[in-house]
């Protein structure tokens, strides 16, 4: 079974495909939701204790190490009018549902993040 990109926003589709590319992520299934401000401040104060919008959270499913079968990835949410850039947040978002932290490794995830979208800006000329 290829990715499943169906849950994902049309415009946002090339962009979760390069970050799922560029970690290897052949099969499985994410969603992508663009929600308002007031959603994400609830999602990241009931899930990261921050009153505060901000503007892309990933809620992982699946680990890599899983056995059997395709893999459900997660969900990535979205706030537009807090995200300076739609696909970087999409891209940042996926990278996350594929185990990537920021906050703890050594700077992995962000020069990915940014060679996924030089990648899509040289694809696009």
């Amino acid at each position: 079974m290829p990715v499943d990109l169906a849950d994902v926003p049309g415009e946002l589709r090339a962009a979760a495909e390069a970050a799922l590319r560029a970690v290897g992520v052949v099969e499985g299934h994410l969603s992508v939701e663009l929600v308002a401000p007031g959603r994400i401040r609830d999602l990241n104060r009931e899930h990261l204790g921050h009153d505060e919008p901000t503007d892309v959270l990933s809620f992982p499913i699946d680990r890599a190490d899983r056995v059997a079968g395709p893999r459900e990835l997660g969900d990535v949410v979205i706030c537009p009018e807090h995200a300076t850039d739609l696909h970087r947040a999409t891209v940042h978002g996926v990278l996350h549902l594929c185990g990537y932290d920021h906050e703890v490794d050594r700077g992995e995830m962000l020069n990915l993040q940014a060679e996924v979208m030089r990648s899509m800006e040289r694809s696009e000329r």
